[in-house]
């Protein structure tokens, strides 16, 4: 046993009986041999989906913690983190189940959240969003599966039919035996009516093949296109004196516009009906023109003395004429 040779074979031994435990214990627990200082945090989630205790927690895909122990609180799981004194995560921050690979163990994601929001304080509770896990998958496909084979089942049964009765297939097969010969002659109509097409016949046949027909249909259009610029030029026009009237421009608009045309003609039409009340009721000399008689007898009765002055002139001389003139008038 003084053999030097064996004392450095039970040394080798032992070195490696120390390195196999530490492995198997940083294996087993995650954990090292003495607990990292660091600071709580509370997660809670509706299932832990097979998180356990020494999974990693990342924040950006980089390691900050780990999971330090899983429990029960009333209704739902929480998982105690513990996180790494260097690293402060926002109030805002959301903690996710995040599968690292399909046959790989899950661990805690957690965003950054915002630059300004404050930290959270040990034994604090962060925020959490639940997402799928494999088997959350796994049955969504499968259920997408069962509803698409029933899509394709009835697809196949409209055109296939169900046995009671015929599918799609059979439906355009029946349609079409059905309507054999009026197919033929909805066919042969058309191979009539492409005939006369194609020798000029009818309106659309000339239309086609008359090219005298196409140059007078060009020319109407180039005139209607005329009449329609002829057209807009005359909407132009009535735009533009409607723009004068609005601004006030002309009779029109003077009379629209100007308030003091306006009361001048008010003032006018105030005058001529005045006037005409008056002619009506006789008052003045215009009035009683139209309205006394009297005048227009009186103004008869000197044309006949007139008339008779006239009738004595021609059979007396030139002084006798005057005196009976002037005995005739007064």
């Amino acid at each position: 046993m003084n053999n030097p040779q064996q004392t450095a074979r039970v040394g080798l031994f032992f070195l490696l009986g120390l390195a196999l435990t530490w492995v198997t214990f940083e294996t087993l627990s995650g954990g090292k041999v003495f607990k990292d200082k660091g600071y709580n945090l509370i997660a809670g989630f509706e299932s832990l989906k097979e998180l356990k205790e020494g999974d990693e927690v990342r924040m950006a895909g980089v390691k900050i913690g780990t999971v330090e122990k899983t429990r029960l609180a009333g209704r739902r799981a929480e998982a105690v983190l513990r996180i790494d004194n260097t690293i402060r995560i926002a109030s805002d921050a959301t903690a996710s189940i995040v599968m690292a690979g399909l046959i790989g163990t899950n661990y805690i994601g957690i965003d950054l959240g915002s630059e300004k929001a404050p930290p959270l304080q040990p034994g604090a509770e962060i925020h959490t969003r639940v997402t799928p896990d494999l088997n959350t998958i796994m049955t969504e496909i499968g259920s997408l599966g069962q509803k698409l084979e029933g899509a394709l089942s009835s697809f196949g049964t409209t055109l296939n039919g169900d046995g009671k009765g015929g599918g799609l297939f059979q439906k355009l097969d029946k349609l079409v035996s059905d309507n054999s010969e009026r197919v033929s002659t909805t066919m042969t109509n058309l191979q009539e009516i492409t005939g006369k097409l194609n020798r000029g016949e009818g309106t659309i046949g000339k239309l086609i093949n008359d090219p005298s027909l196409h140059d007078q249909l060009v020319a109407a259009i180039a005139e209607f296109k005329a009449t329609a610029s002829q057209a807009q030029a005359f909407v132009a026009d009535a735009q533009g004196i409607v723009a004068q009237v609005k601004s006030g421009k002309g009779t029109i608009g003077a009379l629209l516009y100007d308030d003091t045309a306006g009361n001048d003609l008010k003032a006018t039409v105030a005058n001529l009906r005045s006037v005409s009340d008056k002619l009506a009721k006789g008052e003045g000399t215009l009035g009683k023109l139209i309205n006394d008689d009297t005048l227009y007898n009186t103004a008869q009765g000197t044309l006949k003395k007139a008339d008779r002055a006239l009738d004595g002139m021609n059979d007396a001389g030139p002084i006798t004429a005057v005196g009976i003139v002037a005995n005739s008038l007064f």
